[in-house]
């Protein structure tokens, strides 16, 4: 008598099928992971790629780092602060302090131009309120008539000590300018008439404040000064300086 492989007899001489048919249709849709062994299907369990695990580490690794530089960068943000607070830093005093001709000279050109000729010497005082040092970058400052620019002085950069005091010296030389006819014919009028030439001195410093070897943004300070000198007495005779809108 032959027997299938693939069928039991039961104890009611019925016949059944192995494994049953129900079983075989509910089998997992991976069936190119399955393999047959003397007619039984033999299942193997499939392991999850390696790439999801690697990409999932990953993007925690990138989660960790951003907190971590996120958390550092508030912690330096709040001790800047801390100091800030208890610095309490305050804006640099820049003043004007004197005005030196030291030589001024008009030359007619006709028929209807003149040129002029200045050297004058400016004195600053630089004052430091602050609890810490202060460095000044380089600063420059024009001397200027009706709106026409002269001459320039620069004044190289500087480190000063906490609560101190610094004179700052610039010397502007004007070489033979030569102006138009109206502000030649003015210049001339007032110089022989009045006794007085109008000049005005513009300049921007610029400061940063020194804490822990840390410089705080650069903070300006405008100076404008108008000046009225003597040709005849090759002196000043008038002088008022603003430095940030504050006349002094």
């Amino acid at each position: 008598m032959t027997s299938s492989a693939n069928h039991h007899p039961h104890q009611n001489g019925e016949r059944r099928q192995w494994p049953p048919a129900a079983a075989v249709e509910a089998a997992p849709t991976a069936a190119a992971h399955s393999t047959s062994y003397n007619g039984y299907r033999q299942y193997h369990p499939t392991t999850p790629a390696r790439s999801s695990s690697s990409s999932a580490s990953f993007k925690g690794c990138c989660c960790c780092l951003f907190l971590l530089f996120s958390f550092l960068a508030l912690l330096v943000l709040a001790v800047v602060l801390v100091i800030i607070l208890a610095v309490k830093p305050k804006k640099p005093q820049f003043n004007l302090e004197q005005v030196g001709v030291q030589y001024m000279g008009i030359t007619p050109n006709p028929p209807s131009t003149a040129s002029l000729s200045l050297t004058i010497r400016l004195l600053f005082s630089a004052t430091n309120p602050n609890k810490v040092g202060i460095r000044y970058g380089q600063s420059s400052f024009t001397v200027m008539y009706r709106g026409i620019p002269l001459g320039k002085a620069t004044v190289p950069g500087f480190f000063q000590q906490p609560h101190s005091t610094r004179q700052v010296i610039a010397t502007i030389a004007v070489d033979r300018v030569n102006l138009l006819q109206a502000d030649a014919a003015d210049l001339i009028r007032d110089a022989s008439l009045n006794d007085r030439v109008d000049l005005r001195v513009l300049g921007d410093v610029a400061a940063k404040i020194r804490v822990m070897n840390f410089d705080s943004p650069a903070v300006q300070v405008s100076v404008d000064c108008a000046i009225v000198i003597s040709p005849r007495k090759q002196s000043l005779s008038y002088k008022q300086c603003g430095f940030d809108g504050l006349t002094v």
